[in-house]
């Protein structure tokens, strides 16, 4: 059974790289524009990127070996605001990746309309391999580096893939100590105690609840009575499970990197959460529980559910594996999990698509409302912060599915063209710079 997982993780890995997620987006992209009336210049500052930074980190490891590691930070479109975006280490970083994330999150931003531009960093590395020592010392000098360019007024990154709170809050001291002064404002997603939001760790999770549970409404479909699947159990996929097993739906198939499970009757995601936890890696393998049986990532993404939650990486479904799709709705948890190619067949199959840009916009959301608390010093409860990202994410489905119906075209397109449509009139007002 490793030797499956291991052969599966490398097949998808290789579709995954396949296909270039810069061009995947400026494609999604291109399709939106035939629904708007965006001037052609216009458009030319849309399909690039503002600014892209490539930084070399090198970093003395715990064995007194130096190595260099690579890092990009792309800030794509500050037209409606300070940049946004993330921070990944993953070793299939690239900067075409970057660039697509970056874009992504402009769009997102703009769906969600908050006051953001879009903007996304990486660095290329495996951290399972690295000590948290050196995983400490690889943030501070990528911190270092970007440093030029990032700032509370400027683009505020966040954690994202393999980055958590104890990273930004190396940022954030790594940030303060160059400049001499304190900068907590200049992340997001840090610890509670140095100026992070309540609610923010579990905010993208919580959004894809929202989002669900307002797509389902509209299509008459009652969650109690819905089965769930979620590829991906990292923060968003296990947060997503969790709060939509306790508002009755049943989750039925999880997997991650290191493969899958299926228990018909539904998980406990309580005790599912509990053991990945304290599991090697943090990682479903090893899990058991009565009544369920192991299963492929592919497999997860093809099972005859209710509903599907990809909330992995990008790329996972593609025109080789969309007409197996038997899910009446996707929720994209993940960014860009679907390509167009396959966005094409799933329509035909009359799949109910719910894009990233609007499902998975809870993170930022909520990154704003922290951004907010430290500029103003002050922090708000829990229970406001929850309440204020739930209207946001009702009003911008609401948007998304008035524009859908208004225009007839699919929930991405209207998502894409809401977006772009605010970030094209932000910089038409703005004008050329000369």
């Amino acid at each position: 059974m490793a030797a499956k997982r291991m052969t599966e993780v490398l097949q998808k890995e290789a579709v995954r790289t396949t296909i270039n997620p810069y061009q995947m987006m400026l494609r999604q992209l291109d399709l939106a524009r035939v629904h708007t009336s965006i001037p052609d210049g216009i458009w030319k500052i849309l399909r690039s990127p503002e600014r892209s930074l490539e930084v070399s980190i090198p970093i003395i490891r715990d064995d007194g070996e130096i190595e260099v590691f690579t890092g990009y930070r792309v800030q794509y479109s500050s037209a409606r605001g300070p940049c946004k975006g993330g921070i990944r280490y993953h070793p299939g970083v690239t900067l075409d990746e970057v660039k697509a994330l970056a874009g992504w999150m402009t769009w997102k931003c703009a769906v969600a309309n908050v006051p953001y531009g879009g903007a996304k960093g990486g660095v290329v590395c495996d951290p399972t391999r690295l000590s948290e020592r050196e995983v400490e010392r690889l943030t501070r000098c990528y911190t270092a580096r970007i440093l030029p360019i990032i700032g509370p007024k400027q683009d505020i990154p966040a954690p994202d893939v393999n980055t958590n709170a104890s990273i930004m809050n190396w940022v954030v001291d790594t940030a303060s100590q160059l400049r001499g002064e304190a900068v907590p404002g200049i992340v997001t997603g840090k610890s509670i105690e140095l100026g992070g939001a309540l609610g923010r760790a579990e905010a993208t999770g919580r959004g894809v609840m929202f989002i669900t549970i307002g797509v389902l409404q509209r299509l008459g479909i009652d969650l109690s009575h819905a089965t769930i699947a979620v590829q991906g159990f990292g923060n968003v996929g296990s947060v997503a499970a969790r709060l939509l097993s306790k508002q009755g739906g049943k989750v039925v198939a999880l997997s991650d990197i290191s493969g899958g499970y299926y228990r018909s009757e539904g998980f406990d995601i309580d005790d599912v959460v509990h053991y990945v936890k304290g599991s090697p890696g943090h990682l479903l393998a090893g899990y058991s529980a009565s009544g369920i049986e192991e299963i492929t990532n592919e497999e997860v993404l093809t099972l005859d559910v209710d509903i599907l939650i990809p909330a992995a990486l990008e790329a996972q479904i593609t025109s080789q594996n969309a007409a197996h799709v038997r899910a009446n709705v996707i929720i994209e948890a993940a960014n860009g999990p679907t390509t167009p190619e396959a966005d094409v067949i799933l329509a035909e199959n009359e799949i109910v698509v719910v894009p990233d840009i609007l499902a998975n916009a809870g993170g930022v959301v909520c990154s704003y409302f922290e951004w907010v608390q430290n500029i103003q010093c002050l922090p708000w409860e829990e229970e406001e912060t929850n309440q204020r990202l739930g209207k946001v994410m009702q009003r911008a489905l609401r948007e998304v599915l008035d524009l859908s119906k208004e225009r007839n075209i699919s929930l991405r397109l209207a998502a894409f063209v809401l977006g772009v449509e605010r970030v094209a009139q932000a910089a038409m007002l703005r004008g050329v710079f000369l």
